[in-house]
């Protein structure tokens, strides 16, 4: 009797650990070093917004539209956040089912269904820590498109555009490349948000300067920057932040990320420095706000290939970053005539543009196997991959493009896009907001 009671005492206490054990198999496998990255990460792009681009754009502008231009960063921050949360994000990342080609679903609307679970693309990573993650990358994206309309469009206006914009522009494209959609399964490659952030904001903008057109005395009046130090603060957090953005990206402490922060170093500092030069050569002086603009041209550009190069690669897209950006936001600009306030389509646009074209040309396998390997890019013999990356350029560019024009004259005729002209001419900061800086 003592036997039997022994054995049937051994095998239950077997059955519980096996199903211990297949329990333990089936919950997710967190990393404590993968999640404290990821939240550190988090911390630095979200501050690329708040305060980074906020200064960046406010010491641009002239002094009587300061605030009125800050705010909108903040003012979005807060708005995406929101919208984000409530359903962007699961339209964004998760699998739409017969429509995941384009879209994903409302299974974590609201965060439901978060706790417990990872996502594929971070499985060592809680989902709510992925999901903020995500969150400051929608943040900023909408962020950047404002400094192409500073100092005429209404803040009602911004809002509404802003929100649409984010819903029906960036949520489907983050979708199309990185959620599981049609150009991510066609080869696509935009390691931190080349095409999803800044070939996207860029059209945007490229878009909005068009429709609400140019700021009343543009090209007769002085309109210089009113305070460049906030400026090159501004600079300067955007450019720690980055590493946030880029070695982020690897939703991973290790290898892949150390590569794509240096890679993003390299990137900047070169293309400030040949902003620097070629502006010394053609004006016979440096300008404080030409480096700084050749430091961000250099950031964004690496942007898609950060975790796909070698840094010998990041020093050649550098260089070329400093030179095309350059050549887009002073003479391009120029000759069409169009009035982009703080050159958001030639730094963010144009970047976007080259180094997405670049990732076909320098992706190796030596750096992301994400080819299982095979050959990714033209240096590892797979000149293909140049072809599906303007595939993908075209895409976005011509969906952003159309999307853009669309939301903006809904919203002309909901609530109008422009302040008046004694509004403009007043300031905005005084029209809009009833502050001003002393």
């Amino acid at each position: 009797m003592n036997r039997t009671v022994q054995r049937l005492g051994a095998s239950l206490a077997c059955a519980m650990a096996f199903a211990s054990a297949a329990s333990a198999a089936d919950k997710p496998q967190i990393d404590t070093g993968d999640t404290a990255w990821l939240l550190v990460a988090t911390v630095l792009v979200l501050m690329m917004n708040i305060p980074g681009l906020a200064l960046f754009y406010a010491g641009m502008v002239r002094k009587k539209n300061v605030l009125a231009t800050a705010v909108q960063a903040f003012a979005v921050a807060a708005l995406v956040t929101v919208l984000w949360f409530v359903v962007g994000y699961s339209l964004a990342f998760t699998d739409g089912g017969a429509l995941n080609g384009v879209l994903g679903s409302l299974s974590r609307a609201f965060g439901k269904g978060l706790l417990g679970s990872v996502h594929e693309l971070a499985k060592t990573v809680p989902e709510n820590v992925f999901l903020m993650y995500q969150a400051t990358f929608a943040v900023i994206t909408p962020a950047i498109i404002a400094g192409a309309f500073a100092e005429r469009m209404k803040f009602s206006a911004m809002m509404w555009f802003m929100g649409l914009w984010l819903l029906f522009v960036y949520v489907p494209v983050a979708h199309w490349v990185w959620g599981g959609g049609f150009l991510g399964a066609a080869g696509v490659l935009d390691f931190a948000g080349g095409l999803v952030v800044h070939l996207n904001a860029g059209i945007a903008a490229l878009v909005c300067c068009l429709v609400i057109g140019k700021r009343q005395g543009y090209g007769q009046e002085y309109m210089a920057p009113h305070n460049l130090v906030l400026t090159l603060i501004g600079t300067s957090l955007l450019w720690v932040g980055w590493f946030g953005f880029n070695a982020g990206s690897a939703l991973a402490s290790g290898e892949l990320a150390g590569s794509a922060m240096l890679n993003t170093h390299i990137a900047a500092a070169v293309a400030a420095l040949v902003w620097m030069a070629i502006e010394w050569a053609a004006r016979g002086k440096p300008s404080v706000l030409g480096i700084l603009t050749g430091a961000v041209a250099g950031l964004g550009t690496i942007t898609p290939a950060a975790g796909y190069v070698e840094p010998w690669a990041a020093l050649v897209i550098g260089i070329l970053a400093g030179a095309v950006c350059y050549w887009a936001s002073v003479i391009l600009k120029n000759r069409l005539g169009y009035d982009d306030s703080l050159d958001v389509f030639g730094v963010h646009g144009v970047g976007g543009i080259l180094g997405s074209i670049l990732v076909g040309v320098f992706a190796t396998r030596a750096i992301n196997d994400v080819a299982k390997g095979q050959a990714v890019g033209l240096v590892d013999g797979n000149g293909g991959q140049i072809l599906t990356q303007l595939y993908g350029v075209a895409a976005i560019a011509l969906f952003c493009a159309v999307a853009t024009w669309v939301i903006l004259k809904v919203v002309d005729v909901a609530v109008g896009l422009r302040v008046t002209r004694d509004e403009e001419t007043e300031g905005l900061d005084t029209a809009l907001h009833g502050e001003r800086v002393q």
